[in-house]
């Protein structure tokens, strides 16, 4: 078993209610059976959202996670991943590039690619793109742009000025016309007062949805945006685990759900979450951190094999630069494809650099 750091530069750096990003640090994760099947898998730790940085991930893995799996049959994925849950404590994005490594091996141990064994629900998924915190025009540019690479559906990032963001937003969806669907995610930056001023005065935008309006440590307030609104509202931060999801939908705070593969652990803790979600009558929407493209391969499997995802995010990788998993997806007009290779979808091997 090993694993190493990627460095990777953004492109075009963006902004969102509480940090500028201009580069990101991924972990992968390479597990090698005895009969030459080499698993991968990649962890995005954020330290505001999964509590991780990457070296805090290349430790528990080298100390903690090689020594528990070293041996093991590599096809008992679930005996695994629960011996792990203990090990690896609050590590989510830690699990989740072991569990992404395991279900790669069982994908390429069957030569199946993993969105059919999963559940081989739909074959292809559209996905939003997203737009930074940035000045009125740039937005409005960036916009039009997606528009023409024929994007169709935006997600703006607000939650700094909730005046500026009402602005932008009408803006956008001027520029756009009434045939794209528009999001909003305020990650956190809302008061309850500033959330629905916000959502009534951008109604004549014809919102589909608003994400984590207001802090996650206040998960009543979310209740009240929920049913004080006229548009589904989703919960990304206040959801991290199982039990999350279990309080989410027994307290009616949410309409909606963001399952992050990074976020709550693994393919096997998303596909639980899913299950109290739909049980519950909350939609889905896989969505993603700053990861390279096997981990958009991991999300794009998980909402390609279960019919309770009805919403893609999963743009995380397209302003990556040098990464080493390009092409682990197929992104054509806005819709992302699985490349059908066994597994995650990703051709060949990698080693430590």
């Amino acid at each position: 078993m090993e694993a190493w750091p990627v460095a990777m530069r953004l492109k075009e750096p963006y902004e969102i209610a509480y940090e500028r990003v201009t580069k990101v640090t991924n972990i992968i994760v390479r597990i090698e059976c005895t009969d030459g099947v080499v698993g991968l898998g990649c962890s995005a730790p954020d330290i505001h959202v999964t509590g991780e940085t990457p070296q805090g991930v290349l430790d528990a893995i080298r100390r903690r996670v090689a020594r528990t799996l070293r041996g093991s049959d590599p096809l008992r994925t679930t005996m695994l991943l629960e011996r792990l849950e203990d090990v690896l404590e609050d590590r989510p994005s830690t699990l989740a590039g072991v569990d992404l490594a395991l279900h790669d091996i069982l994908g390429k141990e069957t030569g199946q690619p993993l969105w059919k064994l999963l559940g081989g629900f739909r074959d292809r998924m559209r996905t939003s793109v997203t737009i930074g915190i940035m000045p009125l025009q740039q937005t409005v540019n960036r916009a039009r742009r997606y528009k023409r690479a024929g994007f169709q559906c935006l997600k703006l990032k607000a939650g700094l000025d909730v005046g500026e963001d009402i602005e932008r937003v009408l803006a956008v969806r001027e520029a756009v016309g009434s045939g794209m669907e528009l999001r909003v995610d305020a990650n956190q930056g809302y008061t309850l007062y500033e959330t629905l001023r916000f959502v009534e005065e951008t109604r004549s935008a014809n919102l589909e949805l608003i994400e984590q309006p207001t802090p996650k440590g206040l998960p009543d307030l979310l209740g009240h945006v929920t049913s004080d609104v006229h548009i589904p509202v989703m919960a990304d931060e206040s959801l991290m685990t199982l039990r999350d999801a279990f309080r989410l939908a027994q307290g009616d705070l949410a309409d909606m759900v963001n399952v992050k593969i990074m976020k709550v652990g693994g393919l096997s803790e998303a596909m639980q979450i899913n299950s109290v979600a739909r049980a519950a009558g909350l939609e889905t929407m896989v969505g993603c951190m700053d990861e390279m493209a096997l981990g958009i391969a991991a999300g794009l499997h998980f909402a390609l094999a279960r019919p309770g995802v009805v919403y893609a995010d999963l743009d995380g990788h397209l302003d990556l630069v040098n990464d080493p998993t390009a092409g682990a997806v197929i992104l054509k007009r806005g819709t992302l494809f699985p490349t059908q290779a066994p597994g995650l979808g990703f051709e060949g091997d990698l080693g430590p650099p």
